[in-house]
């Protein structure tokens, strides 16, 4: 099966990027080096091209209730122009995503999810509407999507124009128009950085994307997104999140609002023991990496890696694993198995750097 393009293919093979599949789509892997980009986003400004992902509208007099019961989160007393983020689970409580809700208005709802999960979340959302007064519209090949991340990025897109000198807060929404185009701009992003995430036509990104780069924004790639999400301990969709999981095992009892009237996997989780703890542990040498053994001080297996790679910030291996609830180590000794050598892993009570979101 041919993989789809975004509107910005063509632009990452004028730049020379590393295409890998992913999701269904070739994407960029990386432009220059995982190191400089990663630097760049932390330091000054990166544009990731993140048009894969997809887009699902809500509209009618239901649309807000109807979201706020699909996912775990509370939705229902965010403000208007407000983005939520919040596992979507099934009956049985376990993951079936993880996604952002933007409220444009008591009537209307976008919700962004994973690329890979655009016809999983379509039929099992689709299929939950028919109770409710409003309507879903798959609006995923309408948008492109840039996030522009960084602690520069304000500037520049008030530069630009795209933005005005305003309060616009972290995990806010506004629609706006520029150059005659429509735009819905997000606060929000997946490095712990400040950023903005512009929906857009697929024209508009591909002229933005160059004006960006005009700029001195750095392009980056899926490589360099992976290390920012996990120093900041971000979980993702595949890694730490899966089928097989719900939010309690996978650190996000904080987007579990069980004092709801209703949402769907509520009665699972109301009484629900977790199975996995959700850990983060460094190493002073060696890079751990998914599906790498997780053992305790006595060499008994108690876990797996989610996630792991080389932190550009701190120049160590980090990682996230999950470990098995009852098999824990009270004195927080883990190990970490690689190709049959164990080295011992710090254990981290928050994410191993502070990002600078606002």
């Amino acid at each position: 099966m041919t993989n789809q393009k975004t509107s910005l293919y063509e632009e990452h093979v004028l730049l020379n990027a590393k295409m890998a599949p992913f999701a269904g789509f070739d994407m960029p892997l990386q432009y220059s080096s995982v190191k400089e980009e990663v630097q760049a986003v932390r330091t000054h400004s990166g544009v990731f091209d993140v048009s894969h992902m997809g887009e699902f509208l809500v509209e009618g007099a239901d649309a807000v209730n109807f979201v706020d019961f699909i996912i775990t989160n509370d939705f229902k007393n965010a403000e208007n122009l407000k983005a939520v983020y919040s596992p979507l689970c099934r009956d049985n409580g376990t993951v079936i995503d993880d996604l952002i809700a933007y409220k444009l208005a008591e009537d209307r709802v976008l919700i962004c999810v994973n690329a890979s999960n655009i016809k999983k979340d379509w039929d099992w959302i689709s299929s939950k509407i028919s109770n409710f007064k409003c309507t879903i519209k798959n609006q995923s090949d309408d948008y492109s999507l840039l996030a522009v991340q960084g602690p520069e990025c304000n500037k520049i897109l008030q530069e630009i124009g795209v933005l005005k000198a305003i309060d616009f807060p972290y995990y806010s929404i506004l629609e706006t128009n520029f150059e005659g185009e429509k735009l819905i701009i997000a606060r929000t992003g997946y490095t712990g950085e400040d950023g903005f995430e512009i929906f857009s036509s697929h024209s508009f990104a591909k002229s933005f994307w160059k004006k960006l780069l005009s700029l001195g924004v750095k392009p980056c790639g899926l490589a360099a997104r992976d290390v920012l999400r996990l120093e900041v301990c971000y979980p993702l969709y595949g890694h730490e999140l899966n089928d097989e999981v719900t939010p309690l095992d996978a650190g996000l009892a904080w987007t579990v609002k069980l004092s709801k009237e209703a949402f769907i996997g509520k009665s699972a989780l109301i009484d629900y023991k977790p199975r996995f703890q959700l850990v983060k542990l460094s190493l002073e040498r060696g890079i751990p990496r998914e599906g790498y053994d997780v053992l305790d001080s006595n060499h008994n297996l108690i876990g797996k890696i989610t996630s792991g790679t080389m932190s550009v910030v701190t120049g160590k291996g980090i990682a996230m694993a999950l470990i098995e609830k009852d098999k824990n180590p009270k004195d927080k000794k883990y190990i970490i198995n690689i190709r049959s050598t164990n080295y011992e892993a710090n254990f981290h009570t928050k994410s191993f750097i502070t990002g600078g979101h606002k």
